[in-house]
């Protein structure tokens, strides 16, 4: 029996995934094997000795401290794709609230209340001061075609705009994905110089923080709008503060507004609503039911976040699954201490990522504990599990 604590309220549409005959699941479990977060802070929590991996219901994972979990053997999880319809519908809403001054003129609607019989004329004499361009026909540059980038690429196209994407990392999956009407940029500086609208979807790391700064901003077009629903810190907020006082920039819409940006012209603030529908939060919720089960029950990895992916086949025996530093030397020491012993590796899969690998060895018969205590003293292997 698994246990999984839940530290954020989800719904429950995890039931038919991680059931009762093999879970327990819940926010007052203790001693747990995984846990399902969405926004909860865990850089300053303690975890217990039996936790083996954490599934965050959503993308970003700046709430889990990713590497000093790997360092312990714990694997995390995230959501890729499972809100992107969520976000991509703000983003759009996002590029129309740009375009007309929307969100102020809304505001100045409601100032009229009172005015009765008057009201009619009163918006018609002043509906002037939010006048804006319409998108069709417009250039939309979008900084990273993953999952949300290239629905917001895909659906501008359908809305009439001229689409530029830039993305060194994306994968073939998502190239095929694209329209073939999205025209592709090697160079972010001609993206910024040629695009009337510029959005950003790539995820907060030491290398995007504060990535677009002044000599980014003084790269666009005067008169552009920048939106940004990725993450706040991507964006240099004294730099973009300046850029809107100058005129260089039209608008900044943003889902993650800070006490900087508040009431400050043509700044629109939406309160992080980018995965808040129903549908993508129970969307998250399963796909991380599903790679909780996945691993626990028999040893794959898929969308982590810190150690390599690795799909295995259904085990027919006993699985012996190593998570361990990835430099030279681990996979024989753990092949040679299994082999000491007289077990038959029937087949086996090594994986690897940046500074962490996965070693998984299928085998003929069980392990004796005190080779998997002889293993788990091994300098630079962080977990061993058998499975079966």
């Amino acid at each position: 029996m698994f246990k999984i604590q839940t530290l954020n309220s989800i719904q429950p549409v995890w039931q038919d995934i991680l059931t009762q005959d093999a879970y327990t699941v819940g926010s007052d479990v203790q001693d747990m094997d995984g846990i399902i977060v969405r926004s909860a802070d865990m850089h300053s929590m303690e975890v217990p000795d039996s936790l083996l991996c954490v599934g965050r219901a959503g993308a970003g994972v700046n709430n889990i401290p990713t590497e000093e979990f790997a360092k312990k053997g714990i694997v995390v999880f995230n959501t890729p794709g499972a809100n992107a319809n969520a976000v991509k519908e703000l983003v759009i809403l996002g590029l129309l609230l740009a375009g007309r001054d929307v969100a102020a003129g809304i505001r100045w609607a409601d100032t009229l209340k009172g005015q009765g019989e008057a009201v009619a004329k009163l918006v018609e004499k002043g509906k002037s001061q939010f006048v804006g361009p319409e998108l069709s026909g417009k250039t939309l540059g979008v900084i990273g075609l993953g999952g949300i980038g290239g629905l917001v690429a895909n659906t501008a196209v359908s809305l009439g705009m001229k689409v530029l994407g830039l993305d060194p990392y994306i994968s073939v999956d998502n190239a095929w994905r694209l329209k073939r009407e999205v025209t592709h940029v090697t160079k972010q500086e001609d993206l910024l110089a040629q695009s009337d609208f510029v959005t950003i979807h790539v995820p907060l790391t030491k290398d995007t923080r504060g990535s677009i700064g002044a000599k980014e901003l003084a790269a666009m077009k005067d008169g552009a709008v920048l939106l940004n629903f990725s993450r706040g810190e991507i964006v240099d907020t004294p730099a973009l503060l300046e850029a809107l006082a100058s005129g260089k920039l039209r608008r900044y819409v943003t889902d993650f507004p800070n006490d900087d940006l508040l009431c400050v012209k043509n700044v629109v603030c939406i309160p992080h609503l980018g995965a808040s529908t129903p549908e993508s939060e129970n969307n998250c919720v399963t796909m991380v039911a599903h790679e909780l089960d996945a691993y626990l029950k028999n040893g794959d990895i898929v969308n982590s976040v810190n150690y390599p992916e690795c799909v295995l086949p259904a085990r027919t025996g006993k699985r012996l699954a190593v998570l361990h530093a990835n430099i030279p030397n681990m996979v024989s020491q753990v092949t040679s201490g299994v082999a000491q012993s007289g077990i038959n590796i029937d087949s086996m899969v090594n994986k690897s990522r940046g500074a962490f690998a996965y070693t998984v060895l299928d085998l003929d018969s069980d392990v004796p504990e005190e080779v998997l205590t002889k293993l788990s003293g091994v300098d630079g292997i962080y977990r061993v599990r058998l499975l079966g």
